[in-house]
């Protein structure tokens, strides 16, 4: 079966023809509430977590930007909304079964980031990466630039700096 000319790429010639590699690198992308786009390095993701609402524990007395903290195998996270962290308007729903959080690590601090829908995995290509326009100055800080898509470059996909998030002085107020 192995030799079955079938299952060659080569349209049966008997030659093999090697995948071609894909530009860039992996992101994941995800929405906010929103309805806008985001995406975050792979590699700078540590784990996606589907947590139920009840499984949050919420810390008085810290930044309203903060939904509490969650344990996860043994190691204590915080989870931030990511789209009142960004500035806006609408927040997460914490009302569904599971809230999405992408756990995102720099150094030895692990930040959880609650997110509304999440589409998966993609190669994206840095080397295409524009600055980013018609941004609020509460989120002008955290991005590295943004993908334009489509014929009338109407989908804007932005990335996301997770250092810059992570080290961000909002989380003390």
């Amino acid at each position: 079966m192995v030799s079955n000319k079938e299952f060659l790429v080569g349209q049966g010639t008997g030659e093999i023809q090697e995948l071609e590699n894909p530009e860039g690198e992996q992101h994941l992308r995800f929405y906010l509430p929103s309805g806008n786009e985001f995406a975050l390095l792979a590699t700078d993701i540590r784990e996606v977590i589907y947590q139920s609402p009840e499984g949050i524990t919420a810390i008085p007395n810290v930044s309203p930007l903060l939904l509490g903290t969650i344990n996860v195998r043994g190691r204590v996270i915080w989870v931030a909304d990511l789209a009142q962290f960004l500035g806006e308007e609408i927040p997460i729903n914490t009302d569904l079964t599971e809230i999405k959080i992408i756990a995102v690590e720099d150094q030895d601090t692990i930040l959880g980031l609650a997110v509304d829908k999440i589409v998966g995995m993609e190669w994206l290509d840095g080397k295409k990466l524009k600055m980013s326009t018609n941004v609020t100055d509460d989120m002008a800080p955290f991005l590295r630039g943004e993908w334009v898509f489509g014929e009338k470059e109407e989908q804007c996909l932005r990335l996301l700096d997770q250092e810059a998030i992570i080290r961000s002085a909002r989380w003390a107020a």
